[in-house]
């Protein structure tokens, strides 16, 4: 079932890179008491996620947080070390990139794709949130290949 807008989030535990290596965090409390704008993609290094929707956040994140937005993360469907490669090399420090190595939290929200025709396996959908203490304030699915409504714009146009 896929999470709607007034759910809680389900905890699993995420990876973040560090410099003392892999941390895990429990998504429990990582949007436990703020409010976060979670951004998912496909994967790290895929031709939109690196051309339109990592760098659209990169770009908004001061415009999100001058709006009550504590902080931006992003998670895939990749390791952690691939995703701290990714983020460095969109110039992203200030957002939060979030490992789902197994696809634990896509699963979790309901919200996997199957990305077996392109040698992906299961893979998260694309999509953007805004998560106040753990429970889903606003969602934005996007439609199997398109690139819309999970846009750092479209969510700041609606918050």
């Amino acid at each position: 079932m896929t999470i709607s807008v007034g759910d809680r989030l389900p905890n699993t535990t995420l990876v973040k890179a560090t410099a003392d290596g892999p941390d895990q965090v429990e998504s429990e409390t990582f949007f436990a008491g703020r409010r976060v704008a979670l951004f998912a993609v496909p994967g790290a290094f895929t031709p939109t996620c690196s051309a339109k929707h990592l760098p659209g956040f990169v770009e908004k994140e001061a415009a999100l947080k001058a709006k009550g937005i504590d902080e931006v993360a992003c998670t895939s469907v990749n390791d952690a070390f691939v995703m701290d490669a990714w983020g460095k090399s969109a110039g992203a420090g200030d957002i939060t990139l979030l490992a789902d190595g197994n696809g634990d939290f896509a699963k979790a929200v309901g919200l996997t794709m199957d990305g077996s025709g392109f040698g992906m396996g299961t893979r998260s959908q694309r999509y953007s949130m805004i998560v106040n203490d753990g429970v889903v304030e606003q969602l934005n699915v996007e439609a199997p290949g398109e690139f819309k409504v999970s846009s750092a714009e479209h969510l700041l146009s609606e918050i």
